[in-house]
């Protein structure tokens, strides 16, 4: 009697129970390297892990067509995202819940998702590690843009503040950094691929795998050497004023006033340690972003402060224009004179400092029924001149885009200054993961970051992104020391934004390329069939 499977009984067989393994394998890889793409990221130092993410990330892809590959991408994306961004929870507090830090990382992460499903596409090219990079980094592209203006938070180059590829950030900025890293993990992915049968191969096989996981390490330890540190017109002593903050979320929106008052006291310190002799006399103060209210005209307790210091300072304020409309500024003041010029900040964060759709988001909470909604600048000026010498800005959100710090230095500025107000995140991952990029940005630009938190991470960050000097989190202190000024200016801010066209044009036409290829192949397998077809009847 020959036996037989019913419909029934068909899942249950081995052969059948067999099939779901390597789907369940591809997928516990793919999450597993968004676990190691988070840990590559500050405050850790493990730079490295991040190129064995991608290999992993490759390695779960490998062989797969369009909605596999995008599967494994999102669940990269949101294993990564889930754990880059848990700081979201601190600020928002239980009231919120999880699900603006659950739809945020499942939104960023849709652009891993497409990524992978287009590295599908172009896997099967010549040099297959290349464009799947390329695809990678041109996603991060639109991520600034959309939704909301962007969140580029958590872009590749951002988990190398320090190592091999950060070099790489004067020639083409954060794109080539992130281009170079995902290069080499996906060309370690193909190498281990064919080495099982690299004894049948010529050593040409194996020689483009070999070049895409080495050069792009290579290329980053050659150029170090021409990352320029000395001080070109000579230096500046600065000091970062850290007034400390209460650590309560999003109640600071009705305790603001003690910012104020903290960084007030914080300067009287810093001023007694001055004539004391304990510190050296800055040419130049730094304050946090938002720490005090300002507004045209007279503001006695900021004139008092700044004539008794008697130190040009740069005052981060939340700044009342005539009209009673507000900005979030970073203000010039001088001992005597008051307050001069002040850069506006340009790149608001949605619900923070401007609420897109407010009808829309105040039927979900009354949350932003408290927000006062902050005047974008225009970018004009981009630079303030100020302790003889020109400043350029990134204020807290900013230094995860990369205009303006790029647009400070084409107005001639010899140092970078960064305030920022984090105190909303706790003790959190937030804060280094901001620095990590400020020190990339360093590098990027050749000049040091003065790094101004109202309640840590505050530093100062040399020309080639080491910090000579730091904070811990909640606490008041002031960091006082000289840096270079620079005016060199790196290839990378003469390339600009190109840089980051070119690698999005070429990823755009190698998708275009592996999708016209695998339209023909199906194409030719359709007219085989129909010709087998004809020759049968």
């Amino acid at each position: 009697m020959t036996a037989t499977v019913t419909g029934a009984e068909a899942p249950h067989s081995p052969q059948r129970g067999a099939a779901w393994r390597p789907w369940l394998g591809r997928l516990l890889l793919a999450a597993g390297s968004g676990v190691l793409f988070y840990l590559s990221f500050a405050p850790r130092t493990l730079w490295w892990l991040a190129p064995l993410a991608f290999t992993g990330l490759a390695l779960a892809l490998h062989g797969r067509r369009f909605r596999a590959g995008f599967g494994y991408g999102f669940v990269f994306g949101c294993t990564f995202f889930l754990l880059h961004l848990t700081w979201l929870q601190h600020f928002l507090g239980e009231g919120f819940g999880p699900w603006p830090w659950l739809g945020l990382s499942a939104t960023l992460a849709l652009y891993l998702g497409l990524a992978g499903g287009l590295c599908t596409l172009v896997a099967r090219l010549p040099g297959a590690p290349v464009w799947m990079a390329l695809v990678v980094i041109a996603m991060e592209t639109p991520r600034a843009w959309f939704p909301l203006g962007g969140f580029p938070w958590g872009r590749v180059g951002f988990s190398q503040p320090e190592g091999a590829y950060l070099s790489l950030a004067s020639i083409g900025g954060a794109p080539l950094v992130g281009f170079a890293v995902v290069l080499s993990g996906f060309g370690l992915a193909r190498l281990l691929l064919r080495l099982p049968s690299a004894v049948h191969r010529t050593p040409r096989a194996l020689a483009l795998p070999v070049a895409a996981t080495l050069l792009p390490v290579l290329a980053g330890l050659a150029v170090w050497p021409t990352v320029g540190t000395a001080a070109q017109e000579g230096s500046l002593t600065v000091a970062a004023v850290q007034g400390n903050a209460p650590d309560t979320g999003l109640d600071m929106f009705s305790d603001g006033a003690s910012l104020g008052a903290n960084h007030l006291a914080e300067t009287e310190r810093l001023r007694q340690d001055i004539e004391a002799g304990r510190v050296p006399r800055p040419e130049l103060v730094v304050w946090p972003e938002t720490a005090i209210g300002a507004r045209p005209g007279a503001n006695p307790r900021l004139d008092r402060m700044v004539t008794e210091l008697g130190v040009p300072t740069i005052i981060g304020a939340v700044y009342q224009r005539p009209n009673g409309e507000l900005e979030n500024s970073a203000v010039a003041w001088y001992p005597g004179t008051g307050q001069g010029e002040r850069y506006i900040k340009q790149q608001l964060v949605p619900f923070g400092e401007t609420v897109p759709w407010r009808g829309l988001a105040t039927m979900v909470t009354p949350f932003v029924n408290a927000v006062d909604e902050r005047v974008q600048g225009t970018g004009d000026p981009a630079a303030l001149r100020i302790a003889g010498t020109r400043v350029g800005f990134m204020i807290c959100y900013e230094a995860a885009y990369d205009y303006p710090a790029r647009d400070g230095i084409r107005e001639g500025a010899r140092l970078l200054v960064a305030p920022t107000n984090n105190a909303w995140y706790g003790r959190s991952e937030m804060s280094y993961q901001q620095l990590a990029m400020s020190r990339l940005r360093a590098v990027e630009h050749g000049r040091a970051v003065i790094v101004s938190a109202t309640s840590g991470v505050s530093a100062i960050v040399q020309p080639d992104g080491s910090v000579s000097a730091s904070t811990e989190l909640f606490t008041a202190a002031s960091l006082v020391q000289e840096v270079p000024l620079r005016r060199q200016v790196t290839l990378s801010d003469q390339l600009g934004a190109w840089t980051e066209y070119a690698l999005v044009a070429a990823a755009v036409a190698a998708v275009g390329t592996g999708f016209v290829l695998r339209w023909r192949a199906r194409r030719g397998i359709a007219g085989t069939k129909e010709n087998a077809a004809g020759d049968a009847a």
